[in-house]
Order: structure tokens, then C-alpha cells, then sequence
């Protein structure tokens, strides 16, 4: 009755109902039918062969290409004994179709990770195409400014962008045109995925509404611009940060995508040791000082000072922010936007805040030597100052301030600790499996571990395979990965004496300090990332990078 009303499949109604357990009739289904039942959770296809069907065709027949046999294809279906959708993939595909039973949950999954809207976008694409062939003498700035019209084809295929990319939990989308294409490039957990598309005149068009979008002079296609806008895909709310930049076939557009749905994330939520943790949370609770959080563009320095200011924002403490630009909104923090066409430079706005009675002063960036110094006298009369600084490690951090011109005295006096940090790719938990490392990782380990090697070159490590989840990478999102460092005395001192190999001597011998890379291998032995994370880790500090050389 229930499967009448709903005019679903007779196998699909008893699943639904609880009468049987998915798994147990698709294994019975198998046997019967004499055909393999392939857990798509656990299987590494192939995203292009898997669009050689197209998409359209795929969905409606609940049907995926999974691998090529001797004289056809294998092909993954919910309902193997439709034998007309069987007979429609022989026809499209013209080579014979050999079926294996797969769950439909995870084949739906599977179609969004295979073809990630690219029929839809490529067809979105090709309409701006045919539209603008048709119009030889036609005014882009007229398509810009048709706000209204919600359905013409360029603001049809910039959402159908928007929205793969906040699907695939991308960072960054590129927009590249070139000389007889259009790529366009999504950063998903620190790599870049690419689709490219031969209707490269839809390139100008993207282009110009982009910049009708974030404020930005639609004229001007000389010069670079940065600009900013906010868009709604779905439930979440998406700041959208814009560069352009003029290349050799037009303008290159990079977009960096803020959820700004679920706000700053909490402490607990950075992934910091336990142990480095409940330290950092002891020191943001100083009266007075610096700390720095440091590591290059992208490692999560942002993410870790919202955090840092999320815990410390209550009624009785004044927090004034600096940033270039603001990146999420805190209530009751005063924060402000760096503008340098105006002459509104960190120097200045730190000048000003300190004329505002606040507690804690957080600057998006230590960029010179006048921001520098203003910071660390800020930290010395009773404020406590929270800022970001481009270097490798924690023990180079300090260093690297008195390079900039700030006086040795200042920062032995004023700075409470470093934070150094960067992202490593997590192993996919759906396909996970065991990797036990080679004669060349053992050597690797031995250089991270040092006398602790022997308690990690006879680990069984993680690595993913690869499979829908996560895009055929074997990695699904990452974490951050933390060292650092306090002060005390005796650093001070080398400080203040501008020691440098006396400060670096010291703090690599203190006790409770463990390396940025040491960190990344605890991970790898949980099983959290792979040991190919923690190499490529180590590859980018030079400290142990040269011994590897």
C-alpha cells in the first residue's frame, strides 16, 4: 500500500520502512543476480571516466561509471533489473554494460563528488556563450547592471559556481582566462581542483558582474582591484573577498570565500594539543603582553587570534581590532578597517586605539617597524596586544622583530609568547586504511623524531585511498598544527643582549617546547593525517629540510 502511494520501487518502500536491512537485500540482490556489490564509501572511481556518462543520464537511471572492462564499462546501479535503464546505458555509452549493486544514499553522493555541477556549469557557460555570439556590438556593462533579471545566464552560472564551491568546502575560487579557454579553480583543503571550459568570452562577462558586486570600477581593466560582497547560498551566509588583476587574456579574479554562518570558531575547535592548549589559554588571560601567532598566508593564524578574542569578549574587557581586511564580526569588539587610500595605516589606527581605553589590542599584521614598536610598548604599559607575523617557526618569530628595526630591549620586555602553526590534510575516515612505512620514512621519521624515533618508525600509520567523500584525494579537511613558545628568563636575556644563536640554543633545548613538525607526527601516529603530511611539513621549514638535503 505504502509502496502505491508513493510510487517508489518495491525494494526502496521495504528499506525505508525498517522491513530489511539495506545492506542484507542488496548482498541478497548480488548473489542472486550473480554481480558484484560494490561500497561506493570505500571505492576509488575515476572522475573522468565517470563523466564519459553524462550527468544528466546518470542521475535519471541511478547509474555511475565506475571502471572500464575488456569490451565495455562497470557500471554501478541502485536497481540493477531495470532493464530499461540498462538497455538506455548501452545505447549512450554504445559498448556493453556490466552492473554492480551499489547503495543509492551513496551513489547520490557519489554524483555530487564526480560531476560537482560541471553539465550544470559548462551548460550555463555555453548559454552566456550563444548569448553573447548573438550580439556582436552588445554592452557587458548592461549585463552587469540587469540586477533584476535573477535568471540571465551570467548570475545563473555564478551561483551554480557558488555553489560547488561552498559544497566542496572550498577556500578559494580562481577565475583564469586563457588563451582559448576559461579555467576555473577551486582551493579544497589547500589544493587546487580545476575545470576547464572552452567558451572563454564568458571570462569578461563573469568579470564584470564580479566587480558590480564588490564596488569596483568596471572601467578600469589596467590596474588591480580589491573589493568585497556578501552572497547567500543555501542557508550560508558567504563573505566573498575579491582580486582582480590584469594578465595576458584578460583579468584574472581570485575569490576568497569567509562562512561567516557559524561565526569564530571556539578554541576547542582549532585542534590545538591539549597540552599547548591549556597554556595558550593561560596566557591570553595576561594582563599584559604580547603574543604572536605566526606562519605563512593560509596556515589558520586568523582563525586562531578570532578564537583567541571569541574567549576573551566579555562586557568588562575593550578589545579594539586592526585588520586588512576585517575578516568576521565580533559583537562588542570595536573593530576597524585598515584603508591606506585614506591614510587609515595600522600606525595610525593603533595610535588612535590606544587613546580609547582598551584591554586587549588585537593587529591584524605586524607589516613595519612603527607598527612593531607600537605594539610592543602598547603590550609593556598595560595593554595586552594579540598580532600575526609572517615567519617559518616560533624561534625565528623573535628574531625576525629585531631584524625589522624593533628595539632588542622591547621585545625581551614585552613578549609573553609565540604561536607558530600550520594546516595538514586529514586522512578521509570513509577511506582510511593502513600504510606501513617504508626504508625512505623511516629515514624521514628519524630526522623529525630524533631520540624518539623508536617510538614511531614501527607505527602503522593512515592513509586514505581515495573515493567519493573526498574527491578521489584521500584526504577530507584539515588541521591545524601547533608549536610554542613562552618566554622566561633566560630567553629574555639572550634577547636583550641580542644573542641570537644563544636564543635559538635555548629555545630548542626548553623542555616543554615541541616542534611545529613533531606536532604533525603525533597526529600521523593517531591517525589523524598521513605521514606524507608531516614530510611535506617538514619540507617547508628549513631548519630541518637542510639536514634532509
Amino acid at each position: 500500500m505504502d509502496q502505491e502511494k508513493s510510487g517508489r520501487k518495491l525494494g526502496r518502500a521495504i528499506i525505508e520502512l525498517g522491513f530489511v536491512d539495506e545492506d542484507k537485500l542488496l548482498l541478497l540482490l548480488s548473489e542472486q543476480l550473480k554481480i558484484p556489490f560494490i561500497d561506493l564509501k570505500h571505492f576509488h572511481f575515476d572522475s573522468e571516466l565517470a563523466q564519459e556518462l553524462p550527468e544528466v543520464t546518470a542521475r535519471r537511471f541511478r547509474s555511475m561509471l565506475l571502471a572500464h572492462e575488456e569490451d565495455g564499462y562497470l557500471i554501478g546501479m541502485a536497481d540493477p533489473m531495470d532493464i530499461f535503464a540498462y538497455d538506455e546505458l548501452h545505447q549512450v555509452l554504445g559498448k556493453p554494460v556490466y552492473p554492480a549493486v551499489v547503495r543509492e544514499g551513496d551513489l547520490l553522493l557519489a554524483f555530487d563528488a564526480a560531476y560537482q555541477n560541471t553539465e550544470a556549469i559548462s551548460s550555463l557557460a555555453s548559454e552566456l556563450e550563444d548569448e553573447l555570439e548573438g550580439t556582436a556590438g552588445f554592452d557587458l556593462s548592461v549585463l552587469g547592471h540587469d540586477t533584476d533579471i535573477s535568471d540571465a545566464p551570467v548570475v545563473r552560472l555564478l551561483q551554480s559556481i557558488f555553489e560547488n564551491a561552498v559544497r566542496t568546502k572550498a577556500s578559494d575560487i580562481h577565475i583564469e582566462p586563457d588563451e582559448s579557454v576559461l579555467r576555473i579553480r577551486q582551493r579544497i583543503d589547500g589544493v587546487l581542483q580545476e575545470q576547464v571550459m572552452k567558451e572563454k568570452r564568458v571570462s569578461a562577462a563573469l568579470v564584470l558582474r564580479l566587480k558590480i558586486m564588490s564596488g569596483l570600477d568596471i572601467s578600469e581593466k589596467r590596474l588591480p582591484q580589491d573589493g568585497r560582497f556578501n552572497i547567500r547560498v543555501g542557508l550560508r551566509s558567504i563573505d566573498v573577498r575579491v582580486s582582480t588583476m590584469p594578465v595576458a587574456y584578460g583579468e584574472s579574479v581570485v575569490l576568497r570565500l569567509l562562512d561567516q554562518t557559524d561565526g569564530a570558531l571556539d578554541m576547542s575547535q582549532l585542534g590545538m594539543p591539549d597540552f599547548i592548549k591549556q597554556r595558550f589559554e593561560m596566557l591570553i588571560k595576561r594582563p599584559h603582553g604580547m603574543i604572536l601567532v605566526t606562519g605563512p598566508t593560509g596556515s589558520g593564524k586568523t582563525t586562531t587570534l578570532y578564537s583567541a578574542l571569541k574567549k576573551l569578549n566579555r562586557p568588562g574587557k575593550k578589545i579594539i581590532t586592526a585588520e586588512d581586511p576585517v575578516e568576521y564580526r565580533l559583537p562588542r569588539v570595536s573593530q576597524v578597517q585598515i584603508n591606506e587610500k585614506v591614510g587609515l595605516s595600522f600606525t595610525r589606527v593603533l595610535r588612535s586605539a590606544l587613546r580609547q581605553d582598551p584591554d586587549i589590542v588585537m593587529i591584524g599584521e605586524m607589516r613595519d617597524q612603527e607598527t612593531a614598536e607600537i605594539g610592543l610598548r602598547a603590550a609593556m604599559t598595560g595593554h595586552l596586544v594579540l598580532s600575526t607575523l609572517h615567519t617559518n617557526d616560533a624561534v625565528k618569530t623573535a628574531i625576525r622583530l629585531v631584524d625589522m628595526g624593533a628595539l632588542p630591549f622591547l621585545v625581551a620586555t614585552s613578549l609573553l609568547a609565540i604561536v607558530a602553526q600550520r594546516l595538514v590534510r586529514k586522512v578521509c575516515r570513509y577511506c582510511s586504511e593502513d600504510y606501513r612505512v617504508t626504508d625512505r620514512d623511516k629515514h624521514w621519521i628519524k630526522l623529525v623524531a630524533g631520540e624518539e624515533a623508536s617510538e614511531f618508525v614501527t607505527e602503522v600509520y593512515k592513509l586514505g585511498r581515495g573515493c567519493h567523500h573526498c574527491n578521489n584525494t584521500g584526504y577530507s579537511g584539515r588541521v591545524g598544527v601547533y608549536e610554542l613558545l613562552e618566554m622566561n628568563e633566560e630567553l629574555s636575556d639572550a634577547l636583550r643582549g641580542n644573542d641570537i644563536l644563544q636564543f635559538t640554543r635555548l629555545a630548542r633545548e626548553k623542555r616543554e617546547f615541541e616542534s611545529l613538525a613533531m606536532c604533525a607526527l603525533r597526529y600521523a601516529k593517531l591517525g589523524v593525517t598521513s605521514v606524507h603530511e608531516v614530510f611535506k611539513l617538514v619540507v617547508s621549514l628549513d631548519n630541518v629540510a637542510t639536514e634532509i638535503r
